[in-house]
């Protein structure tokens, strides 16, 4: 091969070598940081919630169909590791579904850790917000005929004597709420309320006086008596 074509060839390749290398700064290519994060990869408590939690739970933690993340007395009865629990493997028989990979979700276990740690930073009350409230779960099983005369007390004047629904508040005993709702799940509302739609918590109950944890077993035991006969051991 001549000098000239050496020369030739050599200039051909650094002139290619030179516009692969200047594509890189090319107008309108987006940066390194303008790329979108793999799903994996989202690290922002604020992004986590909106794709994975607000459809239930409501975009600002509340007003969802599922119970408010920012209620302090929820916070305040349930600990860590519950919250960390359900929210990687869901509850089963429930609308609640696993986020965790391990099992079957699309999170990680650092954004998972992200999500808990996010919910009680941003939402979290005084620490005396679930001040002597009953305890977030139970071992003891409730008297259904005794939860009967607590939501007398403390519950028909809004849901009606039947459970049916009242002037103020709907059905609690529909049989579809019913399938969808743990007992878990009944007796966190009974303790921790729905203050963004009225609901009061155990302290404020209608009945003027604050519901015992006895009687917060009882009256999710006497609500667990209707559901569908074969969801009945829905927990």
């Amino acid at each position: 091969m001549s000098t000239r074509s050496s020369r030739s060839l050599l200039a051909i390749v650094s002139l290619v070598a030179i516009l692969l290398a200047g594509c890189d700064s090319f107008p309108g290519r987006p940066s390194q940081a303008e790329y979108p994060l793999r799903p994996t990869d989202v690290t922002d408590f604020a992004t986590l919630y909106r794709e994975n939690c607000a459809g239930c739970h409501g975009l600002d933690g509340k007003f969802g169909a599922a119970v408010a993340m920012n209620n302090p007395v929820y916070l305040a009865i349930i600990d860590h590791p519950a919250m960390r629990r359900v929210i990687a493997e869901g509850v089963s028989g429930t609308a609640m579904p696993p986020f965790a990979q391990s099992a079957g979700g699309s999170l990680t276990d650092h954004q998972i850790d992200l999500l808990v740690a996010g919910i009680y930073q941003n939402w979290a009350g005084a620490g005396d917000s679930g001040a002597g409230a009953p305890p977030y779960s139970s071992t003891v099983s409730g008297n259904p005929d005794s939860g009967a005369q607590v939501y007398a007390a403390s519950c028909q004047s809004c849901h009606g004597p039947d459970g049916k629904g009242g002037s103020v508040a709907g059905s609690v005993v529909d049989p579809s709420y019913l399938t969808l709702a743990s007992n878990q799940y009944l007796r966190t509302i009974v303790i921790a309320g729905r203050p963004e739609l009225g609901h009061p918590d155990w302290k404020h109950a209608a009945s003027g006086q604050p519901l015992t944890a006895a009687q917060v077993s009882d009256v999710v035991a006497w609500l667990s008596s209707k559901r569908p006969a074969p969801l009945a051991a829905n927990d």
